[in-house]
């Protein structure tokens, strides 16, 4: 007979701020829960935090995208180094498909609870595995069926990295990655599917939100801090004061 987790649902009631948590498994594996609730519908989803986020290993492999690359290379050996006649079918993408998904799907929850390492490389891997369909899938349906995702992806990765540099207290390269990744969504070549438009314009919304948010954190230089005094003292007409300010501004300058 299956358990009733009624009990572990009462233990963590749903907080849409905090419902998602890191656990260490009966396996010993570590572990992300999510707290769902959904009107009538109320669980728990877990996801292994490293690895496949189900835990399985495709093809003796970590990854599907893992034994696919392999017999790629495989492939070459056997063709003088050449990709020709390499080529994903239509159950192997929907078997890459579905991978990309669940490592999406963990992605979302790991910048949740600021893993930022663990996202950059979960979006990493799944830009892999974006270019490798769209190399080498067979049918040219395949060979776009993610491309759509591509301003989002860049979106998450370029956010997680612009925080891990924002830990460390960079945030001139925080601001900088940002805005790189926002003109790399507005290069990429238009791609005929409505999700690929509206999120284009979500993550460039979303990426200049963050940018004017870091830009007010980021703590003032010293010649900044300077002519923020100066200002003020010219303002309160204390030429005395202004005066001292212009001189250690020019000795920055020098």
């Amino acid at each position: 007979m299956s358990a009733d987790i009624t009990g572990l649902l009462d233990a963590w009631a749903y907080d849409p701020e905090s419902n998602v948590r890191k656990i260490k498994g009966a396996d010993g594996v570590a572990k992300i829960q999510v707290r769902v609730d959904q009107g009538a519908f109320q669980g728990i989803l877990q996801l292994n935090l490293d690895g496949r986020p189900d835990g399985r290993r495709p093809h003796d492999h970590d990854f599907a995208l893992d034994h696919y690359t392999a017999a790629l290379k495989d492939h070459r050996a056997t063709h003088g180094g050449s990709d020709q006649d390499f080529h994903l079918d239509r159950e192997v993408c929907k078997e890459l498909f579905d991978e990309s998904s669940r490592i999406y799907g963990r992605y979302v929850f790991l910048l949740q609870i600021k893993e930022y390492h663990r996202v950059v490389r979960d979006t990493e891997r799944n830009m892999a595995l974006f270019r490798f369909v769209n190399r080498y899938a067979a049918h040219e349906d395949d060979r776009n069926n993610l491309e759509k995702w591509w301003p989002y992806i860049l979106r998450i990765d370029a956010t997680a990295r612009a925080m891990l540099a924002v830990e460390e207290d960079d945030f001139d390269h925080a601001i900088g990655r940002l805005n790189r990744a926002r003109r790399s969504i507005e290069d990429l070549d238009d791609v005929d599917a409505e999700e690929f438009h509206a999120e284009r314009e979500r993550s460039i919304q979303a990426l200049d939100e963050l940018v004017e948010e870091l830009t007010g954190r980021r703590p003032l230089s010293e010649k900044e801090r300077l002519r923020q005094e100066l200002e003020t003292a010219v303002s309160r007409e204390e030429f005395e004061r202004a005066a001292e300010l212009r001189d250690q501004l020019n000795q920055l300058d020098d």
